[in-house]
């Protein structure tokens, strides 16, 4: 009688446990854009994951890539190599959540970044406006 007392809540509760999830594929390295213009590494910093702009794979302008774009005028004449543009970076299931900025039309958007097989998957959000671009090992 004991046992029937204990084991029905125990086996009740047991359905509700969360199943532990694997932490997703590493992100980090160095990584070509779908278009081909540059190469963005992915690291650690701190608790979480980043990226930056790492490598230009076309001609820069004379001075360098500039940020000419940004909607803050006091950044515009920052160097774009070098700059990060993927920050708290964090795992979540399958995939790194966080945070983005695109230099190309100064827009910062939510980030999701995956290993798909050998490639990257970059997902930016901005309200309901979605774009997945996939990167390759550089």
């Amino acid at each position: 009688m004991t046992f029937a007392k204990w084991a029905l809540p125990a086996a009740f509760l047991t359905g509700f446990a969360v199943p532990a999830q694997a932490a997703p594929a590493s992100i980090a390295g160095n990584w070509k854009t779908d278009d081909g213009k540059s190469v963005i590494q992915f690291y650690k910093c701190g608790a979480s994951m980043c990226g930056k702009i790492s490598k230009f794979l076309v001609p820069e302008p004379a001075g360098g890539a500039r940020d000419a774009e940004n909607p803050d005028k006091a950044k515009r004449s920052r160097k774009l190599l070098g700059l990060r543009i993927f920050w708290n970076l964090k795992a979540d299931g399958t995939r790194y959540k966080g945070k983005g900025y695109s230099p190309e039309d100064g827009r910062y958007f939510n980030a999701q970044v995956w290993r798909s097989g050998n490639t990257l998957k970059v997902k930016g959000c901005v309200v309901v406006f979605c774009r997945t671009a996939t990167f390759t090992r550089a």
